[in-house]
Formats: structure tokens, C-alpha cells, sequence
């Protein structure tokens, strides 16, 4: 679908998922992502960035707010509306094995319920993720996880989309097999100008894959920014606790880092704080904290939801 002069490849807007008993998973969610760009959406467990992708990619309705791709409002269209743009979107699931069909072939999944692919370009997929042609015939279970996980990242590409939700792509693999997805990943994008929503909680995996990253705790983006310049100055509380549970290569500087460790949990989101979220575990936190929820604001070259984001820099 063509997109209008200027812009974004996708443009998501003041973005609410509310559960049942009001449980607000998602709270007014907004950010660009243009197309060729990698944006990271990291947080603890239960802060609401897999329901985010998930919305994205109407896998979930969303009960507020905006979902704008190529220019075109997507957020309430029916299955049948959508269908222009579905080639333009897809995921890429946590589980491999959960999100592949155990009773089809490795062909039949690719080429779709409509069966749009023949052989050739199946195998030209399969080729093209590190598998190949014999691979086509043969059903998921006999594969290992991150074979799985590379065909699911081919069925992705079968509609050649503009923009790929991953949703923890490798959390569920083998560290030692983590990293060729990760750079399989980033060739694919090289090679095919594709855009990643990358939704992870490991911060080196997000440093290595992402040009720019969003921070969320509990349904909120709280930092979004650079990665060059969020990851050595992060400016909130919760980044800065993130960041400094992330492991540094060099045995020296490791030693004499600082761990910021949180207190308490963090808050249920049917019942979260008054004002600032994530006050009751914030070291920096005052009395403005418990009563006034904190817009995004530009603070040294990214922005910030923090009353005092200037302070413990």
C-alpha cells in the first residue's frame, strides 16, 4: 500500500488496552517508527509490551487510542479491511513451536492458508533464513528451536512486509544459538529494508539490534530515545536501575559498577500508584511524585516521564 508524503511507516497514537475487572495493561502508548528502523521496547515482565505488539498487529483490539500504517488507520478494521495491509505487517512469536502448526508441513506454513507460494519460493525463503529444500516437507516437531524459530521468521517474510513485530524472538533459545538469530535477523533487514518493533528484556540484545529504544513500566513508556544516547545517560530512575543489571565484558569495570537494586515489586496494574507510577520504588521520588503523573518531556536528547530526570545523572 502506498504511504502518504511524510509520513511514518507506522504511527501509534495514545495506545489503552484495558482487561476485564479494568485491569489498564497498556496506557497511553505513543511512538514513530520509520521504515529500515529497529525500535526496542524493553521492561520488566507484565509491563505491557507484548500486549502492545499484539495490538499492533490486531492480534488484540485495542480499547483506546490509534494504530496509523503507511498512513492508513488500521486499528478497527475488520479482518476483511485489513487484508490490504496484512502483507505489509507481521509477527514473529517467542515460542516458536507454539506459533507453527504441528499437523502442517514446513511448506504449507509458509506458504500460507491460501497456499500463495509455490515450491520454488518456499525453498528460496527456507534458503534465505539458513535452511534448506529438504527441509520444505518435514513438520515442526522435527526441528530443533532455533530451526523452528527460523521458520517462523520465513513465514514472516513470505508476504514481504514493511514492518516485523518481534516478540521476544530469542528469549526461548539456546544462548548459544541466540545470536544467529539476532544476526540473521539484522542481515534480513540490511538485505530487505525492513523496520523491527523489537519487544525484549535483555538490554545487550536491544543495544545490538536497535537504533532507538522505549522504555515501559507498568503499561507506560517512561524514556524513549537514541540508543546511543539513552544507554550511556539514562535519564529515569528506571532505566538507570535496568541499565545497571546489565552485565559489562570487562572484569574490571564490572567489579566496581554500582547495582541499582529496586524496592519493593512492582505495583498490579489493577491497582496502580496515584501520580507517578513507579514512585513507591523510586529513590528520587517526592511528594509532587504521589500526586502528579509526569508527561514526556524532551530531557538531553531523548524524553523522559520524570518529575527529576535531571537529578542523579
Amino acid at each position: 500500500m502506498t504511504r502518504p508524503p511524510g509520513a511514518p511507516l507506522l504511527a501509534v497514537q495514545d495506545l489503552g488496552m484495558t482487561f476485564r475487572g479494568g485491569v489498564r495493561a497498556v496506557d497511553g502508548v505513543g511512538f514513530e517508527l520509520d521504515q529500515a528502523e529497529t525500535l526496542g521496547l524493553v521492561g520488566e515482565s507484565g509491563c505491557g509490551k507484548s500486549t502492545t505488539g499484539r495490538m499492533i498487529v490486531r492480534l488484540l483490539e485495542p480499547t483506546s487510542g490509534g494504530v496509523h500504517l503507511n498512513g492508513r488507520d488500521i486499528t478497527h478494521l475488520s479482518q476483511r479491511e485489513l487484508l490490504p495491509s496484512r502483507g505489509d505487517l507481521q509477527m514473529i512469536f517467542q515460542d516458536p513451536f507454539s506459533s507453527l502448526n504441528p499437523r502442517q508441513t514446513v511448506r504449507q506454513i509458509i506458504s500460507g492458508p491460501r497456499r500463495l507460494l509455490d515450491r520454488r519460493q518456499v525453498v528460496d525463503l527456507l534458503e534465505r533464513v539458513g535452511l534448506a529444500a529438504e527441509h520444505a516437507d518435514r513438520f515442526p516437531h522435527e526441528f530443533s528451536g532455533g530451526q523452528a524459530q527460523r521458520i517462523g521468521i520465513a513465514r514472516a517474510l513470505a508476504s514481504a512486509p514493511k514492518l516485523v513485530v518481534c516478540d521476544e524472538p530469542v528469549s526461548a533459545l539456546d544462548v548459544s544459538i541466540q545470536a544467529q538469530i539476532v544476526n540473521l535477523l539484522a542481515d534480513l533487514q540490511a538485505e530487505l529494508g525492513l523496520a523491527y518493533l523489537f519487544i525484549a528484556h535483555d538490554l545487550s540484545v536491544v543495544r545490538h539490534m536497535c537504533t532507538r529504544v522505549a522504555v515501559m513500566y507498568l503499561g507506560r513508556i517512561v524514556e524513549i530515545g537514541p540508543v546511543a544516547a539513552l544507554y550511556p545517560d539514562p535519564a529515569h530512575p528506571y532505566t538507570r536501575a535496568l541499565l545497571s543489571a546489565v552485565p559489562v565484558p570487562d572484569p574490571d569495570i564490572e567489579a566496581t559498577r554500582e547495582r541499582i537494586v529496586l524496592r519493593g515489586d512492582p505495583p498490579s496494574p489493577a491497582a496502580p500508584p496515584s501520580g507517578c507510577s513507579f514512585h513507591p520504588r523510586c529513590a528520587l521520588a517526592q511528594e509532587r511524585c504521589q500526586v502528579e503523573e509526569p508527561a514526556l518531556r524532551e530531557v538531553r536528547g531523548r524524553h523522559v516521564a520524570c518529575h527529576f530526570a535531571e537529578q542523579g545523572s
